[in-house]
Parts: C-alpha cells; sequence; structure tokens
C-alpha cells in the first residue's frame, strides 16, 4: 500500500519530492519483507517430505539394508545402514526420493 503511494507520489509531487517519496516507499517495502522472512523462519516444516526428516517410524519388514517402515500414517521403502528387526523403533534421517532412509533410536 506505501509502495502505491510512494508511485503516487512519484507523478503528483514536485522535484526533489517524488524521488524521496519512491525511496522512502521502496525502503520501507525491502523493510518488510526482511521482517516477514525472520518471522516466518521460525516456524519448522511440518509437511511434505521435509516434514519426515527426525519423525519416528515402525519398521514393518527388516531392514538388511532394505526394509518397510510405516511412518505418519504410511508405508514406505527404507534403507538402513545398520541391521533393524520387524516391531523396531526408528528415526527417519533423510528421504531420498521414494525411499527413507533410516537409524535405530
Amino acid at each position: 500500500m506505501l509502495l502505491l503511494a510512494g508511485i503516487a507520489g512519484l507523478f503528483l509531487l514536485d522535484s526533489p519530492w517524488n524521488v524521496a517519496a519512491v525511496s522512502a516507499a521502496a525502503a520501507v517495502e525491502v523493510g518488510e519483507v526482511y521482517l516477514w522472512i525472520r518471522f516466518l523462519r521460525r516456524y519448522r516444516v511440518t509437511t511434505g517430505a521435509e516434514g519426515l526428516i527426525g519423525q519416528r517410524a515402525e519398521v514393518l519388514e527388516d531392514c538388511r539394508p532394505d526394509g518397510r517402515v510405516k511412518a505418519m500414517g504410511e508405508i514406505w521403502a527404507a534403507t538402513s545402514s545398520s541391521p533393524v528387526a520387524a516391531g523396531e523403533r526408528v528415526r527417519i534421517v533423510a528421504v531420498e526420493g521414494l525411499k527413507l532412509r533410516v537409524e535405530p533410536e
């Protein structure tokens, strides 16, 4: 809104006030974007593949090294660097396409 007022001031005000109005409006807009970015970085992603990292899962088929796990109500293909038996709990370390990389808790 302030940027629109600055642009209107560009055409309605005399020189050099028109340049000062546009510069002030642009500075306020840049500051607002900076504050929004800082504010939104506080919140962790909770959806999508990024939201799976760090979550717990239950092993359905032995991971030696490949198997299947159930995470957040869905069944995923998984791979583990160390053997994990069915029924054990694991933590998701990474998402590689449609396969989860897990490690024992």
